[in-house]
């Protein structure tokens, strides 16, 4: 067996830590040369050397996802140093907590510009790229069980990864007859820095939140990133416009 994405140029965003680290050593190891995004540049520099060490291809475009002019860059990168984009794992987010009540206009609109807008300019330019240059491609974008479900304390980060699913599904529609398919993971609680800091903000929810899942512990990132890999993979080639989760029977 070859890898699973063998021969494929992927771009990856919120790159330098979390899952979007863990999903570029695994896309790496399955093969891929890879195009690192995130807006921390010396986490992202760090995370490039590592895979150059172990024989990838990696470039890397620092920029944020919520301004159109870093996402072109960092497809435009792409492009010119491999000469076409086959796949995208739209993995860049932030979350914001407190009861919708709560949420300041600012916080509001920031985490809206960040987690849908950057999914949309995302999905904008990578899909003109693949056509351009691919024939077609295959893009995942990382919402989250948050966004087919409500709780307390998440307003705003929930109605964004609502609306990820939404705008994904959509895209399905309108760029499967492209040869482009639009597919979404839906992690529950994962290791990540952004849910352990949870555990110091709302250890009570997060309790509770591991407490509710069948195989009883939250996922490693990598977890997510082999679910990514797979959609992002030929061996899924007439799956489109799923949400798949990644939750460790949570939401069964």
């Amino acid at each position: 067996m070859t890898g699973l994405l063998d021969g494929k140029v992927i771009i990856i965003t919120g790159a330098s830590l979390g899952i979007g680290a863990e999903a570029a050593r695994l896309f790496a190891r399955e093969g891929a040369s890879l195009v690192l995004g995130a807006r921390r540049a010396e986490p992202l520099a760090a995370l490039a050397d590592e895979l150059r060490d172990r024989g990838t291809k990696v470039a890397v475009s620092p920029g944020d996802v919520s301004v159109a002019a870093d996402v072109q860059r960092l497809v435009d990168t792409a492009v010119e140093t491999f000469g076409r984009l086959d796949g995208a794992f739209n993995n860049a987010g932030i979350n914001q907590y407190g009861r919708l009540d709560e949420v300041s206009e600012e916080d509001f609109d920031r985490i809206f510009q960040v987690n849908v807008k950057g999914v949309w300019l995302c999905l904008r330019a990578q899909v003109r790229a693949m056509t351009a240059t691919a024939g077609g491609g295959s893009i995942v974008n990382n919402s989250s069980v948050g966004g087919y479900r409500g709780s307390s304390g998440l307003a705003a980060y929930q109605g964004t990864k609502h609306a990820v699913i939404g705008l994904s599904r959509t895209a399905a529609h309108d760029f499967g007859p492209l040869g482009v398919r639009v597919n979404v993971v839906a992690p529950g609680a994962t290791a990540t820095p952004m849910f352990e800091s949870m555990r110091e903000t709302m250890p009570d929810f997060v309790a509770r939140r591991i407490a509710a899942i069948p195989l009883g512990k939250a996922a490693d990132p990598a977890d997510v990133g082999e679910a990514a890999a797979w959609l992002l993979s030929d061996r899924s080639r007439h799956v489109n416009g799923v949400v798949l989760p990644v939750d460790g029977g949570f939401s069964a």
